[in-house]
């Protein structure tokens, strides 16, 4: 059985890492990191991500500039997205119903529980 594909895209490794750590330690999801969001579409052909996890604020290219060329690349369009971030709390998501710009996102720091909670979620949305 193939498992879901999960792309985690944000500038900062430290993080990436424990989110790939949160999310492979379950035995259920195939992860790739990506810390350079100029390379997330080339990531993203290569990996064939069911699910992309996408930091809001990065240098070089904000998460609604690489969630735009997702959506705008014909092989990666039907991605599931959800952001990632910082600039909002956690109060914050329960006031807006965990959505930014129409898309779902968590807020940081994010816990193992809320994490696989929003990717199986989104990926049973999917489906």
């Amino acid at each position: 059985m193939n498992k879901p594909r999960i792309l985690l895209v944000d500038d900062e490794p430290a993080f990436t890492r424990v989110m790939r750590s949160y999310l492979e330690d379950t035995g259920r999801f195939e992860v790739r990191m990506e810390n350079d969001p100029t390379k997330v579409i080339t990531a993203a052909r290569e990996f064939r991500p069911d699910l992309v996890l996408l930091d809001v604020i990065m240098p070089d290219m904000d998460g609604g500039e690489v969630a735009a060329q997702l959506k705008s690349d014909p092989i990666q369009k039907n991605v599931k997205i959800v952001f990632l971030t910082a600039i909002v709390s956690k109060e914050d998501v329960s006031k807006n119903g965990a959505v930014i710009g129409g898309r779902p996102f968590l807020a940081k720091p994010v816990d193992a529980k809320a994490l696989i909670e929003r990717v199986e979620q989104e990926l049973r949305s999917a489906a």
